[in-house]
């Protein structure tokens, strides 16, 4: 008896002939992924006088389900550098994979005093996610990249699927493009203002964002990771839940519960 499961379901050769598979073969050209499944809503940071914020919820959706409610998507690389990943999370764990690689060959290779700098981390990753889109077979991804430069001053900066670069004193990756960049462009618009920009008040905005994006993005949740990276090194925290919540706003929006007109 043929207990395979591709005999599953078939005439018995002994009976009708040999079974032809022929029609199974694809005549199609290999196929990459064209749309994330599990995914990683917005990550978010700013940079202040002394080091960079940045945060982002430990919510991975299965589509439009709140599956996995305990992803961490902020990783630290070294003492310098932490990265902040958007996105699909299984190219999320690949990339968290090759970084491993790359920072025990680093370890091995370097002195102590010559760990690769946040900035050198992004041109890395900018080539990484470029070659990738080359080819065709992109790491759907957008990934924030916050820590120190080789000069010990803060450095903020994206790389997304296509391997396009952008840095700034405050970024945001997914539905925080539109909803906490205006919150912290109104803190720090330039350097200038990043500059002056203290430490607290810097975590503070952070968690205003992450607030409000939890009041308005159906893909976020109330539990967030948070890093602080300054030349003492990274103070990363990956259970924090907002403070204060309200939602007394919620009865004066048109559609949410019972309407009086």
């Amino acid at each position: 008896m043929n207990h395979f499961p591709e005999a599953w379901g078939r005439p018995r050769d002994d009976v009708y002939g040999a079974y032809n598979g022929a029609h199974l073969a694809s005549g199609m050209p290999n196929q990459h992924t064209q749309s994330p499944i599990v995914t990683g809503t917005s990550v978010v940071g700013i940079k202040f006088k002394d080091g960079v914020v940045i945060a982002a919820d430990n919510l991975a959706s299965y589509g439009s389900l709140a599956r996995f409610t305990d992803v961490k998507r902020l990783h630290r690389f070294n003492s310098k550098s932490v990265l902040g990943f958007g996105g699909d999370v299984s190219d999320m764990q690949y990339l968290d994979r090759l970084l491993t690689s790359l920072d025990i060959r680093e370890n091995y290779h370097s002195a102590d005093d010559a760990a690769l700098s946040a900035k050198n981390l992004h041109t890395y990753l900018s080539k990484v996610m470029y070659k990738r889109r080359s080819d065709f077979n992109p790491l759907w991804n957008h990934i924030l990249v916050a820590g120190l430069d080789t000069e010990e001053k803060p450095f903020l900066a994206s790389v997304d699927l296509l391997g396009t670069t952008f840095s700034s004193p405050s970024l945001a990756t997914g539905y925080g493009a539109h909803l906490a960049q205006p919150i912290m462009r109104k803190l720090v618009p330039d350097e200038e203002a990043a500059a002056r920009l203290g430490k607290e008040e810097a975590i503070q905005a952070i968690k205003d964002c992450m607030k409000v994006l939890f009041y308005r993005d159906a893909r976020s949740m109330d539990r967030y990771s948070i890093a602080v990276i300054t030349k003492e090194g990274v103070d990363l925290n990956e259970d924090v839940k907002l403070e204060n919540q309200s939602w007394a706003f919620a009865d004066r929006i048109r559609g949410y519960g019972t309407q009086v007109n």
